[in-house]
């Protein structure tokens, strides 16, 4: 059973309470979470509900609205759409590229603390669970990152093995086997019916030699 989209872990029983409250449609409560917007960004934590309701006050009160949370906002569920097009067709190195060519993507981040490292650790995810082994400069390139921060990445945070292939900037790194990507076989049963398997046989008794 998937996780409720409302759910999460990390929030304050203060924004727990005005959530589950009638303080949660009153204007006033807006600084609160406005606040915690920035707290998610620097805990590098994400709280859909509570930043919904936050969008539904500003809907309802326009002169109330502010620039910074709603930027925040659309930065930590990753709406910016094309980057997030990027991540979505696995286009990795692409999104790289993209997210380094305009000084304002380097903006609309710059509040999130940690933004490429949880870039690094999604990216990490979809890739351990489709793959096996990787060619080491095809996952640095997926990973935006080379030699020793490369390997410090792929050990200490992914637990993955780097096998350098005897050097010279080869190699390939190694993913453990888990239930997403370990290899399946598949056993194809045909039944026959014994009623079959009879017929079968009579035809042949009754050919002729």
């Amino acid at each position: 059973m998937g996780i409720a989209f409302d759910s999460a872990p990390d929030r304050p029983e203060h924004i727990e309470a005005i959530l589950n409250g009638l303080d949660r449609y009153n204007p006033e409560t807006t600084t609160i979470f406005q606040d915690y917007v920035t707290q998610q960004c620097e805990d590098r934590t994400y709280d859909c509900y509570a930043n919904l309701a936050l969008l539904k006050l500003y809907q309802f009160n326009p002169h109330l609205t502010r620039d910074e949370p709603v930027t925040n906002i659309l930065v930590k569920a990753l709406t910016l759409a094309r980057l997030n097009a990027r991540l979505e067709r696995c286009a990795y190195r692409d999104f790289w590229d993209l997210l380094d060519s305009d000084d304002l993507y380097a903006d609309l981040v710059a509040d999130v603390n940690g933004f490429e490292e949880l870039m690094r650790v999604r990216i990490a995810v979809t890739v351990g669970q489709g793959c096996r082994a990787v060619e080491r400069p095809v996952a640095e390139g997926w990973l935006n990152l080379r030699g020793q921060d490369f390997e410090a990445f792929v050990r200490e945070i992914c637990g993955w093995g780097v096998d350098d292939g005897g050097g010279g900037g080869g190699g390939r790194v190694v993913v453990p086997v888990n239930k997403e990507n370990e290899a399946k076989g598949t056993v194809v049963r045909e039944e026959v019916r014994f009623e079959q398997f009879g017929r079968v046989v009579r035809r042949a008794y009754e050919q002729p030699a």
